[in-house]
């Protein structure tokens, strides 16, 4: 028997939209950046998730009826995979930092240097560490995570509950969009990777005109010097170049939530 409230909206209708909300929700907490991150206890992220969804409870549209426990179940994990599309395209853009920090630890030589990430807690490569620390924190400070609550609000208007459906053309999106992540990390390690190929050219010409020249010793050093003057030049141009990545990431993820309608 269904319960009835005063104002004439069911119980179970009710409960229902609490379960979208919340599901929506913890799909983006599960791979957001900075908010879904390791390092922060599972007991603060659930009342983070409680949280938000007694904020976004309000916008949830009146949910559809939903048929035995296999409908509730496809329903739900609709919700979860919509906000967890809107978290991992931000989450790509760390992904692509990461890359590049790899492709420059090799150029300059820190390739076997590895400290402990915050964000993985597990080891990594020292320069990867330290693009993923820089991304965060601009992420933090271009105010990004707004974004992301702000686009997880709209999701509501555009996605109703349950009309989440696996098309072709908002997996293409997704795919198209990783790729272009993968371009990202390459045009930030650009600089350096160039450099370092100049390098060994100019090195190599220097080893065949005196064979006694230890070049190999004296080429670590350079590349590591040259490396490291490219990346504090380069730094001065990563907030604009963040927050134009940030901004296409939300994007692309409305972009692929509206394909997949």
């Amino acid at each position: 028997m269904t319960t009835a409230s005063p104002f004439g909206i069911t119980i179970d209708r009710v409960l229902l939209a609490w379960m979208i909300a919340l599901a929506r929700v913890s799909g983006l907490l599960i791979v957001a950046p900075f908010l879904g991150s390791v390092s922060i206890p599972p007991r603060i992220k659930a009342g983070l998730a409680l949280l938000l969804t007694l904020f976004m409870l309000p916008l949830v549209p009146a949910p559809p009826a939903v048929a035995g426990a296999s409908g509730m179940a496809a329903l739900l994990a609709g919700e979860l995979a919509a906000g967890f599309t809107l978290g991992f395209t931000l989450q790509l853009i760390f992904d692509a930092a990461q890359l590049a920090g790899q492709v420059c630890g090799v150029q300059m030589g820190y390739s076997l240097a590895s400290v402990l990430n915050p964000d993985s807690q597990a080891d990594s490569p020292v320069l990867s560490t330290l693009y993923q620390l820089v991304a965060l924190l601009l992420f933090v400070q271009l105010g990004v995570p707004h974004w992301m609550l702000r686009g997880l609000a709209r999701s509501f208007d555009y996605l109703p509950p349950g009309r989440l459906s696996l098309t072709w053309p908002a997996v293409s999106g997704l795919l198209a969009f990783a790729a272009s992540m993968f371009v990202a990390g390459m045009q930030m390690a650009a600089p350096v990777v160039v450099a370092s190929l100049f390098a060994d050219v100019a090195l190599g010409f220097l080893g065949k005109a005196s064979p006694q020249l230890p070049v190999l010793f004296i080429g670590i050093s350079l590349k590591n010097l040259l490396g490291l003057a490219l990346l504090i030049g380069a730094v001065s141009f990563w907030p604009r170049f963040f927050d134009a990545r940030f901004e296409r990431a939300l994007e692309a993820s409305e972009r692929i939530l509206k394909l997949a309608h």
